[in-house]
């Protein structure tokens, strides 16, 4: 009697395990779809070969990111934060614009976390080297295809949306600049 006990004790556990890994899962799909809207001429920068928005397709949206721990995966992309960059407007948690030579990163929604991590460094590890950078702004998984994104569309929920500067001190060559499968965490 007393391994049947045994036994279900550990069903148990592995029922909750499951559920819970389950709803971590659940806890970040998908919030909903943007219509693409084509964008006026000369309105989407495609600096760094940025998507612009397509008329009639529909985007993901997304209000959540992956859990963080201490190895995050993530997808690693190209932005420029300088005046008249893809980027678009200046950087959201300072509202400057930042030198494609200084490190520093966007997030996407869920991992900007309403800028509670803004202007703290996370560490970025990629290619066989890490690097350090400051969080200044949000890569938006909520909106997009509009002039305040600057008609690209919403970015999608697991991006460490980078400056050159991150890319270099990765040692990646720039001719493969673009997109990096890395893991990130909070420095």
């Amino acid at each position: 009697m007393r391994n049947f006990a045994i036994i279900a004790f550990l069903l148990f556990i592995l029922i909750l395990d499951a559920y819970s890994t389950d709803a971590r899962l659940q806890a970040c799909k998908a919030s909903g779809h943007i219509k693409g809207k084509k964008p006026p001429p000369g309105q989407c920068n495609q600096e760094n070969d940025s998507d612009c928005c397509k008329q009639g397709e529909y985007y993901t949206t997304y209000k959540c990111s992956p859990a963080v721990s201490g190895n995050t995966k993530a997808v690693l992309t190209i932005n420029s934060f300088e005046e008249g960059g893809d980027g678009g407007a200046p950087s959201e948690c300072d509202n400057k614009y930042h030198s494609d030579d200084t490190p520093v990163v966007a997030l996407s929604t869920g991992w900007y976390s309403g800028g509670s991590r803004c202007l703290k460094n996370v560490v970025i590890s990629g290619n066989g080297r890490s690097v350090s950078a400051k969080v200044v702004d949000e890569c938006d998984s909520t909106m997009g295809c509009d002039e305040d994104h600057d008609y690209q569309p919403p970015c999608p929920n697991n991006i460490v949306d980078a400056s050159k500067a991150v890319w270099k001190a990765l040692g990646v060559p720039e001719g493969d600049w673009g997109q990096l499968d890395i893991t990130w965490s909070d420095a």
